[in-house]
């Protein structure tokens, strides 16, 4: 359980890292290319992503493999929450850059979120499976920045923002599940379209 967490963990700090360098840079486009390092490191060092995995449900949904699912999100959150007050503490400019962005995404509707969510769950999906399947970086490097650039949701991404923001509040804490589930839907709905939905071999 705690290696699961840990991975999780990991991964949350990838994101993290892909974060900061989208808030940093002037130009969206870099940074949205930039961004795409967080998944090249958490699929080339197999770490454990939710929005990476939730895709796998469909085809393994045994009670372990939801349990693990739902651990490697809490160590998501505890490796973003970590790195968010570090960065709202060592990096006031960023911080200020994540208050922004998090106040632009409480201003919208509880249905423009989990759609952007759903998007943005679609594409990681594929980014993903793409590499495990295919064995190329293709579908990370152009996923990661067309998510970003279409101004889809990434749970795990707006954990990092809204830690580094500050802003806590049962609103904020509302947004980031609906994202979840958004992502989570996304991110199945493209296998069970295509293969299904039974338990794997």
């Amino acid at each position: 359980m705690l290696k699961k967490i840990t991975s999780g963990a990991a991964a949350g700090i990838a994101v993290s890292i892909g974060g900061i360098v989208f808030l940093s840079c002037e130009n969206r486009y870099v940074g949205a290319v930039l961004f795409a390092v967080a998944l090249l490191c958490i699929c080339l060092k197999g770490y454990a992503l939710f929005t990476g995995r939730v895709g796998n449900i469909p085809q393994a949904h045994s009670k372990d493999d939801v349990e693990t699912l739902l651990l490697c999100l809490l160590g998501n959150l505890l490796g973003t929450l970590l790195c968010g007050v570090l960065i709202r503490t060592a990096m006031p400019a960023v911080a200020e850059a994540a208050l922004t962005a998090c106040q632009n995404r409480l201003n919208q509707t509880a249905w423009q979120t989990l759609v952007r969510g759903l998007f943005c769950g679609m594409l990681m999906y594929l980014a993903v499976n793409t590499y495990r399947e295919k064995n190329t970086l293709a579908g990370i490097i152009f996923c990661i920045p067309t998510f970003i650039l279409s101004g889809f949701e990434h749970s795990i991404a707006d954990m990092f923002y809204f830690a580094a923001s500050g802003i806590v509040s049962l609103r904020a804490f509302g947004f980031i599940a609906l994202v979840v589930v958004g992502n989570s839907v996304g991110g199945m709905l493209l296998p069970v379209l295509t293969g299904g939905f039974a338990r794997r071999r």
